[in-house]
């Protein structure tokens, strides 16, 4: 299983497997610091989620959704020490219509990453923290995660009564932001503070809006899944008006050529930002 290697332009075949591992995210940051890591497929249209039928939640869309393409998600999460999500993959998860119950995942497909990260002596598991405003998160679904520390982040201006009940569940409550958000540069320093070098962020584009708008996301990893899906109702991956134009600087880019569906993977680093 072999992508072409598009940017830098060389025409090497590359191994599929390995491809993202090879990076060693874990040990880019400098001393003191952390790296921010986002990853996502689109489709060319730029569709990443549509509404799911019958249902207020939405999903990947099945027509760009493959194993290749989750093999290399699995890899970003085995290089992290924290994932980064929402409240709502909770809820989610407890509809049952989640994706994963955050990688690295499980079985004879992701031993290799397992063993990887018991190499590297990371944890088996990345740890997680949650971006919530709200605070509305089932506590079955939070305690489904016993193998890592959970710490959850919210804005200075969240239900006091509803932190307390979690803090009396055993979660850790952070605050990320002086209002009733999360403020993306003090996500990135709480991240430092507890001693995090890699965090990869999972969540939807609100999330991903956050980190954009305040300039702390390094880099993205964007699958271009190369279909037209159409349609009115779908989300992109800034999914709303930025504070700042966000420019990427192109650090690598891979063909993936199927007869069932190909796609590009492409990395990018964030080049700067302009207002």
């Amino acid at each position: 299983m072999s992508v072409l290697q598009l940017f830098p332009a060389d025409g090497q075949n590359m191994a599929l497997h390995g491809l993202y591992r090879s990076l060693n995210l874990h040990r880019q940051a400098a001393a003191g610091d952390v790296l921010i890591y986002a990853n996502y497929i689109a489709s060319v249209d730029g569709r990443i989620a549509v509404p799911k039928r019958g249902s207020s939640e939405s999903e990947v869309p099945a027509a760009i959704a493959n194993p290749r393409d989750w093999r290399l998600y699995q890899e970003l999460a085995a290089q992290s020490d924290v994932m980064l999500t929402s409240a709502r993959y909770f809820r989610q998860l407890a509809k049952g219509c989640a994706q994963d119950l955050l990688p690295v995942g499980a079985g004879e497909a992701y031993s290799d990453l397992v063993q990887w990260r018991r190499e590297q002596g990371l944890k088996p598991q990345p740890d997680v923290m949650v971006l919530s405003s709200s605070l509305d998160l089932p506590l079955a679904s939070l305690h489904s995660l016993t193998d890592r520390n959970v710490m959850i982040v919210t804005g200075a201006e969240s239900d006091v009564v509803k932190r307390a009940s979690l803090e009396a569940e055993g979660f850790r409550v952070l605050v990320g932001g002086d209002d009733g958000q999360v403020d993306g540069r003090v996500l990135k320093q709480l991240l430092i503070t507890h001693g995090y070098r890699s965090a990869y962020m999972i969540a939807g584009p609100e999330v991903h809006g956050t980190l954009l708008s305040a300039g702390v996301l390094d880099e993205l990893f964007l699958t271009t899944h190369l279909s037209l899906l159409g349609g009115d109702g779908f989300y992109t991956i800034a999914g709303r008006q930025l504070d700042r134009t966000v420019k990427l600087q192109l650090r690598s880019l891979y063909l993936d050529q199927q007869d069932a569906g190909s796609q590009l993977f492409a990395r990018y680093g964030m080049h700067g930002t302009a207002c």
